[in-house]
């Protein structure tokens, strides 16, 4: 009986360090972000909202919005999707929603996704750089 609990046992460390491995691969490199933009004063409302809803809300809104993300008011981008916090104040280079807007890292989290059916195009650099200025000043 022991043995078979160590055995268990030795093949959840195996496979949790198999797991801890993987995720530590997918580590995200900041310095391939586009720069932050140099604007000061960057509000969601002023600057960021108008983004978001050309390039988001039509697939992040409604009642079931994709992967739970609902991009259509600043307390519900920060309190992120099923995968939260996708915004870090303060560390827009920790921020996976930096990284999904950038088209940067796993292509599944993408956004928007190439090819989607909304034809709606990828933010450019600037736009990208914009939404960093945002989140490096705060998020607000």
């Amino acid at each position: 009986m022991n043995r078979s609990l160590c055995s268990i046992a030795a093949a959840s460390a195996v496979a949790f360090s198999l797991l801890t491995a993987s995720a530590a691969d997918k580590k995200l490199d900041p310095s391939k972000l586009p720069p932050v933009a140099s604007q000061t004063g960057v509000t969601y409302d002023k600057d960021i909202k108008p983004l978001f809803e050309k390039a988001c809300v039509k697939c992040h809104s409604g009642e079931k919005p994709k992967s739970k993300f609902d991009a259509t008011t600043l307390a519900n981008i920060i309190k992120g999707g099923k995968n939260a916090p996708d915004v870090i104040a303060g560390k827009s280079g920790e921020s996976p929603l930096v990284y999904a807007i950038a088209h940067i890292g796993d292509e599944d989290d993408f956004m928007p996704p190439p090819d989607n059916k909304a034809k709606i195009p990828p933010l450019t650099k600037e736009q990208v750089g914009l939404v960093r200025a945002w989140i490096d000043q705060g998020a607000k």
